[in-house]
């Protein structure tokens, strides 16, 4: 992975050397202390040259300036500085990193002309640099340069009025980026190196932070008549794994918030095969799982006044002779019989089981399962918004906040009785799959199916988990989508 900058806070100065950015609001407008690191008004200069108005997150540079010993100065655009919010604060940061990346020794002025950009804003700010920092490039020998990378992991100092009362606040982001940092390296790792095993042993590590950790073998499994979860497995050399990840950082009697990840380590689709192209991104069909990993990482690092369980079904789905065939009926966990009709609808067939173990173990306060878990969700929604599905107005009324507020954004989608009858069965209680039509819909009416009267949310996130668009948080193949929002979920609504 790309080395991590250091991120540090002090007073607000003039800079003596290294990379400067400064901020510039809407028409170019520079604070005083901005204005002080380019006496000689290259920017302001430069401004008019390139038609350079201020915009949010645009970037303008001036390179070895005249009249100072800076390698660059930077200016960043933060629009009107009356509409700035923790959205826009986290793009300021990642457009900064991104425009002076290049220099060992980043100074970041957060200071506006006109406004007080406050502690929180400062966190956000070096929030967003952390995360648009990250580059996914641990395999590779030699860098853009040609040159193997020896380079020392930048040093950012933001500048700001108040560098103890941020440094305090950013605690906090840092805990939650990385958690998605953790949840984007997983993402991104090849299915060769990662693999149920190797996933599970990621788990565990999580018992530094003192979340309790524990793995379910086959065997295990097995004697608690997953079925389901196991039949996705049979085709692989890969044994499956249920990981459980436990945060107690609430009241002895609270009842938990839990999630539920799919981490199925490689989808090639089993006996219906996939087509080959593109097959390669299958090794992204654990991005539920690995938000969850990610969310229980932050949940835990900042010390979240919450019980949280985190579980995620880890299998490999391969076509080999003893690969689950169309046809073939399983017993869940349920009890309920299920006719698997397209071996590649599996990642339900794992979270029906995943979920049933967590409703009847923890009796949580509410499930949200994450999965990328099908096409047809792209379809509809694109790469901007994840599918949201829920028995509970309440949850995914919140879940929408919490969307709008990190910009992990999603839209929900409906159930009902007509689409559930799209996976009724001749031969058992159900069908993995209802056809080309409404399959997300289709989909998330199986999984209701193994929730009970469980407050339930189901997360969609084939589309944003990886692939999405590149922003100024995100360069990287996986995006780490999940963390943010189900952090937020947790802050706003369920610490006590």
């Amino acid at each position: 992975m790309s080395q991590r900058p250091s991120i540090a806070f002090a007073k607000i100065a003039t800079p003596k050397k290294g990379s400067v950015v400064v901020l510039a609001t809407d028409g170019g407008g520079l604070s005083e202390a901005a204005s002080a690191c380019d006496p000689q008004g290259a920017l302001k200069k430069a401004f008019g040259v390139a038609d350079f108005s201020g915009k949010l997150a645009t970037s303008l540079e001036v390179l070895a300036p005249q009249g100072s010993d800076y390698d660059r100065l930077v200016a960043i655009g933060v629009g009107k500085a009356d509409a700035l919010d923790e959205r826009a604060w986290n793009r300021i940061g990642g457009a900064a990193f991104a425009a002076a990346k290049k220099t060992g020794e980043i100074s970041i002025l957060a200071d506006i002309d006109g406004a007080e950009a406050s502690a929180e804003d400062v966190a956000s700010l070096a929030f967003g640099a952390m995360l648009g920092a990250y580059a996914f490039d641990k395999y590779k020998t030699k860098k853009d340069n040609g040159k193997a990378d020896a380079a020392k992991p930048a040093k950012v100092t933001i500048l700001c009025a108040n560098p103890s009362a941020a440094k305090k606040a950013f605690a906090t982001a840092e805990a939650v980026a990385d958690g998605v940092l953790l949840a984007r390296d997983l993402v991104n790792e090849p299915a060769n190196v990662l693999g149920t095993l190797e996933f599970a042993d990621k788990a565990k590590e999580l018992e530094k932070l003192d979340v309790k950790v524990e793995i379910l073998t086959e065997k295990e499994m097995k004697k608690l008549g997953m079925a389901a979860l196991l039949g996705v497995a049979q085709g692989s050399a890969r044994p499956a794994r249920l990981a459980i990840m436990r945060w107690d950082g609430g009241k002895a009697k609270d009842q938990p918030v839990a999630f539920i990840g799919k981490g199925v380590v490689f989808d090639s689709g089993g006996i219906s095969i996939k087509p080959a192209g593109g097959m390669e991104d299958m090794k992204g069909d654990m991005g539920g799982a690995a938000a969850v990993t990610g969310l229980m990482h932050a949940l835990a690092a900042r010390r979240a006044k919450v019980n949280a369980v985190g579980i995620i079904g880890l299998v490999e789905n391969m076509p080999d002779a003893n690969a689950q065939r169309p046809g073939d009926i399983v017993t869940s966990m349920s009890g309920q019989t299920i006719e698997v009709i397209n071996t590649d609808a599996e990642g339900r067939l794992v979270l029906a089981d995943a979920l049933w173990y967590c409703n009847e173990r923890f009796k949580p306060r509410f499930m949200i399962n994450l999965a990328t878990l099908t096409g047809a969700v792209i379809v509809a929604l694109g790469n901007e918004h994840a599918g949201l599905f829920s028995n509970n107005d309440e949850l995914a009324d919140r879940l929408l906040g919490s969307g709008k507020d990190t910009g992990e954004k999603v839209w929900r989608l409906p159930l009902a009785p007509e689409y559930d009858k799209l996976i009724d069965s001749k031969n058992a209680d159900m069908k993995n799959t209802g056809g080309r039509n409404a399959g997300s819909i289709t989909a998330a009416q199986f999984l209701q199916r193994f929730v009970g009267d469980t407050p339930w949310a189901h997360l969609d996130i084939a589309g944003t988990a990886m692939g999405s668009p590149s922003s100024e948080i995100n360069h990287s193949w996986a995006s780490g989508f999940g963390v943010r929002l189900l952090d937020r979920l947790v802050r706003d609504h369920y610490e006590g």
